[in-house]
């Protein structure tokens, strides 16, 4: 899953967030310069943390530990990366409020991807060689994580992405790390549960070809609904940043679909369903964590009414664990987590505890201790890292019903 190089420093011990961009100063909100404590509005001054002006803290020198972070904090994917940022601050709020690492507080600093590959490479690039972080969280889309982890790999600093979900990512090196489910396996939940549980046997796919993460999971989806004995009867594609989709649209009607398989980021996809209507293509759409925003319902209104797709977590999940994070969360921010605040949360919690358990931050120590990750109780399910460093965990199946998401069903790996 997610443009001005936005830098924001998130001092979530001694100080806050200082909104900066390169090589202008243009941040979307407050002035230039500002910075933002933990617990505060944006916008308010406060100190900048220990190391954050001159330079970032060394490994394993008294002050704080220095965090990286990149999301798409403006552009087409914004709430992925304000959803992002929520996630991680609680959960290093939460870490600092109980001493931090080794009595030495948690800082991050934020950088701004605008959900462009080439901006979240040089994000990556600035955090390990200037600010010298000793592990960077980010991002949500699978396009824009391979940029970073190329960076990652080669600077040897430890990387966890919440929520990029195609398979390369982690292929980059044995320092890229994931806390959520892959395309292959959400591929084959969509595909398993439109042949067994909606008992479709004729389903189009619409791809944005310009996405990594649509079109692998398009290729995962095609191929296991074939082999569960399903016909794609239609292939159509678009590129990001298109908002005309009739042409595509009136081609899949025309061959007669039972469903159409959209897996797309929530900004198209609420276009689609309503373009689709309009076209008179009246099956269910089907997606995947793509498809997770509140801004889905908004964009798509009553057009993606009865339509499916693949997620993380559902608020839904009566866990303990997850409904204590919920009422949390809900009381700092003001709203439900969406996914990708679910899973940032955990990314973060999961590098706290890797933070704790390694014998220096150096990046290998570190990385190994990442690597090392088993049976982690997360917020959106028990997390353990396999050999690739992926993350095996379940998926659930959402169904979009009265303007919002309700829970259908659990798929375990």
């Amino acid at each position: 899953m997610r443009s001005l190089l936005l830098l924001a420093t998130l001092a979530l011990a001694l100080a806050g967030c200082e909104k900066k961009s390169a090589p202008t100063e243009t941040p979307p909100t407050g002035q230039a310069g500002d910075t933002q404590a933990a617990g505060t509005q944006a916008g308010t001054p406060a100190q900048a943390p220990v190391g954050s002006d001159a330079q970032a803290a060394a490994p394993d020198s008294k002050g704080a530990i220095l965090i990286g972070e990149v999301g798409s904090l403006t552009g087409s994917e914004a709430t992925f990366g304000v959803s992002a940022r929520n996630g991680i601050e609680l959960a290093l709020n939460e870490a600092n409020a109980a001493g931090g690492v080794r009595g030495r507080p948690l800082a991050v600093r934020v950088y701004d991807s605008q959900g462009r590959p080439e901006e979240g490479a040089q994000a990556a690039t600035r955090l390990i060689t200037q600010d010298r972080v000793v592990a960077i969280l980010g991002e949500a889309a699978s396009s824009v994580s391979m940029a970073m982890a190329e960076k990652a790999q080669v600077g040897k600093v430890p990387m966890i992405t919440p929520t990029s979900t195609s398979a390369e990512v982690t292929k980059k090196g044995d320092y890229i790390f994931r806390v959520c489910f892959i395309d292959e396996f959400q591929g084959l939940v969509m595909a398993k549960f439109a042949r067994e549980n909606l008992k479709l046997s004729k389903v189009a796919v619409l791809t944005d070809n310009k996405s990594a993460f649509s079109i692998g999971l398009a290729e995962v989806f095609t191929a296991k609904f074939q082999e569960f004995g399903g016909t794609i009867v239609g292939n159509e594609s678009y590129s990001k940043g298109d908002t005309d989709f009739r042409a595509q649209l009136t081609a899949l009607k025309q061959v007669k679909p039972e469903a159409v398989f959209v897996p797309g980021y929530y900004t198209d996809v609420g276009i689609i369903a309503r373009q689709a209507r309009e076209v008179g293509l009246k099956v269910p759409l089907l997606g995947g964590d793509g498809w997770d925003s509140d801004k889905l319902f908004e964009l798509g209104g009553s057009a993606l009414e009865g339509s499916y797709f693949s997620n993380h977590y559902s608020p839904g999940n009566p866990d303990p664990v997850l409904q204590s994070f919920l009422a949390r969360y809900k009381e700092k921010y003001g709203s439900v987590p969406d996914s990708v605040a679910a899973l940032s949360y955990d990314a973060a919690r999961v590098l706290v505890e890797a933070l704790k358990r390694a014998p220096d931050t150096s990046g290998p120590a570190l990385r190994d201790a990442i690597a090392a990750t088993k049976d982690f109780p997360g917020v959106a399910g028990r997390i353990t890292l396999d050999a690739n460093r992926d993350a095996v965990k379940e998926a659930v199946v959402l169904k979009v019903a009265g303007g919002k998401a309700e829970f259908v069903t659990t798929v375990k790996p």
